[in-house]
């Protein structure tokens, strides 16, 4: 799934590509859970606005058009946000990454929603084979329990934030820091990061992680983040950046996904556990 990293990468990359640019045409798949506003609602609504500006907040992006509605976008599990012309494998179904094409993406059964500019192109697409990613066009002054719900974004977290969660919770660790309703935008990944970095077990109760601790890692998830951010972000199955590249932090991992390799600090074989339904990696020797 894509988290902060992946999200702030594709909103910082897609918005040359939508900053600016009016609408001229919308084009949608049928209606599904994909969309919590209904395609003909979007088609009529977002016709000759502009975009004005892109935010996010945790996993979420925000396109602020020029009538101050905001068109909420979530990626899911396997969204891709791109542009026109881009490239990758990661944007075929996976029974044809195998074929050697260079060709540049055609829309298919997957690409959700389509926008089109009056100053012709390049399109944006929005495409999701799991259809968990999310659509959402929010009137202006009004709001929604999505946003409403979310604790403060995870780059501007400080220890206090987790800290004053975690002190009377019994609850692992782990699966605090993957509330979004304490912080948000940490995910999967980030979080074995961040535990690893800050020597802290992911099993630990919550209410066992002191001040000190609860700073640091903070501290070391945005470190994480603001790396994989400069890396362009993880991917290691559909995520892809706007413009069709891959990111690059996935090689620089030094806990998630490496079950039973070295521990990179002090050589002991990494762990797999499972806490709350989610995969964590860490070292049993280095994290306490």
């Amino acid at each position: 799934m894509p988290e902060l990293p992946e999200v702030e990468v594709t909103r910082r990359r897609i918005s040359k590509l939508l900053i600016g640019r009016k609408i001229s045409g919308v084009v949608t798949t049928k209606p599904s859970y994909f969309f919590l506003t209904s395609p003909r609602t979007l088609k009529q609504r977002l016709l000759g606005r502009t975009v004005r500006e892109l935010e996010r907040h945790g996993k979420y992006i925000l396109a602020r058009l020029d009538d101050d509605s905001t068109l909420l976008l979530h990626l899911g599990m396997t969204g891709q946000l791109f542009g026109e012309g881009a490239r990758s494998a990661r944007l075929r179904s996976k029974a044809a990454r195998s074929a050697k094409s260079t060709d540049g993406f055609s829309p298919d059964e997957h690409t959700h929603l389509q926008l089109e500019f009056t100053d012709g192109k390049p399109r944006v697409f929005f495409r999701d084979v799991r259809k968990f990613g999310k659509i959402l066009l929010i009137s202006a002054g009004a709001s929604d329990p999505r946003l409403d719900k979310l604790g403060i974004d995870a780059l501007l977290a400080e220890g206090e934030h987790l800290f004053s969660a975690a002190r009377s919770r019994s609850i692992p660790i782990k699966t605090l820091l993957l509330d979004q309703a304490v912080i948000a935008g940490i995910g999967n990944i980030y979080a074995d990061e961040a535990l690893f970095l800050a020597r802290v077990s992911p099993e630990r109760a919550a209410k066992r992680v002191d001040a000190a601790a609860c700073a640091a890692l903070v501290a070391a998830a945005q470190q994480v983040m603001r790396r994989s951010i400069e890396t362009g972000g993880s991917s290691i199955s559909d995520y892809v950046n706007p413009d069709g590249a891959d990111g690059g932090y996935q090689n620089e991992r030094r806990v998630y996904g490496r079950e039973d390799e070295p521990c990179p600090r002090c050589g002991t074989p990494i762990r797999r556990t499972v806490i709350a339904g989610r995969s964590s990696h860490f070292c049993p020797s280095c994290q306490s």
